[in-house]
């Protein structure tokens, strides 16, 4: 199996572009990670909420196959700890699936048609962090999952 992330957006904070990078180094370890940034939508101050989010949407979409499983990381989502999130994890391995894409969104969230598509939803925490920040948070907790199927020292419980 492959997981790819997306987000929209770059980050400009060379510090969280180091972590980033250190924890997808590490995941090469335990997985094909892929991680891909979708631009930000060029005039997006000239469009409402719900066009950027359309918009959004549409380029998101397009980074998506048919035979992907698509799970949003979304606040309404469902909670987890990590070791839940590893026993995720593990069940989307067995299933057979060949792609696993996690998307974090815009300042917006998603777009009606992204819901429609998507087969999960998960939350990181109920607070709101950054699009920015919950990128290096969600690197880290695919991380610590693979080293508890490994049984690793990392997350000691």
């Amino acid at each position: 199996m492959t997981i790819k992330l997306l987000a929209i957006g770059k980050t400009d904070n060379k510090q969280l572009i180091q972590l980033i990078d250190d924890y997808q180094k590490r995941l090469k370890f335990y997985i094909k990670f892929s991680f891909e940034i979708i631009p930000d939508i060029k005039n997006a101050k000239n469009l409402s909420e719900a066009q950027q989010k359309q918009k959004e949407g549409d380029l998101i979409l397009s980074k998506v196959s048919s035979s992907d499983a698509l799970v949003l990381l979304d606040e309404n989502g469902k909670q987890m700890d990590s070791v839940a999130f590893s026993g995720y994890l593990q069940k989307q391995m067995n299933s057979g699936l060949k792609q696993l894409v996690f998307v974090i969104g815009g300042p917006y969230g998603f777009s009606n048609d992204l819901y429609a598509k998507a087969q999960g939803k998960i939350a990181l925490s109920k607070m709101t962090f950054s699009h920015q920040i919950v990128r290096l948070f969600f690197i880290e907790q695919l991380y610590r999952g693979f080293t508890i199927l490994r049984k690793e020292p990392y997350h000691h419980r």
